[in-house]
């Protein structure tokens, strides 16, 4: 089991770890409410990569790793990922204003 400290070396090592055997490749959450922090943790029963968080930036760059893996398992592991990872959401939600009351 090894924490990794970097999260461009995290996300880097899972997608190798994936592409080198998809079928047995796990990718497992774990949020702690009370303590704030999240858990990310990448293994194919021969090498466990882990990537702990308290900030809540990070926590928010998880949402690209699920598109990346989601991406790697539809379109298998031979994907070009310059397209999920380059792109930024182009849709972006409208900013709804609420009905209540007027201050």
């Amino acid at each position: 089991m090894v924490y990794i400290d970097t999260w461009d070396e995290f996300v880097d090592r899972s997608v190798q770890l994936f592409r080198a055997d998809p079928k047995s490749t796990r990718y497992v959450m774990k949020y702690r409410h009370c303590d704030g922090k999240l858990v990310l943790k990448v293994t194919d029963n021969k090498e466990c990569l882990k990537f702990k968080t308290d900030q809540a930036q990070e926590a928010k760059k998880m949402e690209k790793l699920n598109n990346i893996f989601f991406t790697l398992m539809a379109r298998g592991p031979d994907v070009d990922l310059s397209e999920v990872t380059g792109k930024e959401q182009m849709e972006t939600q409208p900013v709804k204003k609420g009905r209540g009351r007027k201050q």
